[in-house]
């Protein structure tokens, strides 16, 4: 049963992983996104992991995809353009491409004989996860967090600036013109 679930889910990731790539559509390529992301949370979930598939669901599968979602439709009403024609992976390319990946992986499982253990009775528990987190992992951890930090400084830092004279995006200060400040008279 258990490796009937995986090969379901394996199936629906590696589709969720070509739509990414392959839809022409930001949004589609989002949801396809959401679907790599679900099917993970259930092989984590036949790893008997239900902390880490409960914060997949969570984190990923929620926020970030919604964030995704959020920029992607900030930035198209932005822009003011449609969706570009060609933009995407010809279909022989693809196709090539996907051949050699399937040579690549019949190869590769024609070379795996032995199964891998079971996990360990505390694996994925949140224990485990934190102990985990909090002791061996501490330090990519910090760096992980300031990195993001830095990373949202950024952003709010190019979202503040100044816009050109004569752009009429609301909320955002305009530029003096070239001249310098105008004054009442």
């Amino acid at each position: 049963m258990e490796a009937v679930l995986f090969g379901i889910t394996a199936v629906l990731a590696l589709a969720g992983g070509v739509g990414v790539v392959a839809a022409r559509q930001p949004v589609h390529s989002a949801l396809a996104l959401l679907l790599v992301l679900l099917s993970l949370a259930v092989d984590y979930l036949l790893l008997a992991a239900q902390f880490i598939a409960a914060l997949q669901v969570i984190v990923y599968a929620g926020a970030i995809v919604v964030l995704f979602v959020f920029i992607i439709m900030l930035l198209h009403t932005r822009s003011g353009e449609g969706p570009r024609a060609g933009a995407g992976l010809p279909r022989a390319g693809a196709g090539v491409l996907c051949g050699l990946f399937g040579l690549a992986l019949l190869a590769l499982a024609a070379g795996v004989r032995e199964t891998a253990p079971p996990p360990a009775p505390g694996f994925g528990t949140i224990q485990d996860v934190g102990r985990a987190l909090f002791g061996r992992y501490l330090l990519p951890f910090e760096a992980a967090s300031a990195l993001l930090l830095i990373g949202m400084v950024g952003a709010v830092a190019l979202g503040k600036r100044l816009r050109p004279a004569g752009d009429p995006s609301p909320g955002r200060p305009q530029a003096p013109p070239a001249g310098g400040p105008a004054r009442a008279r």
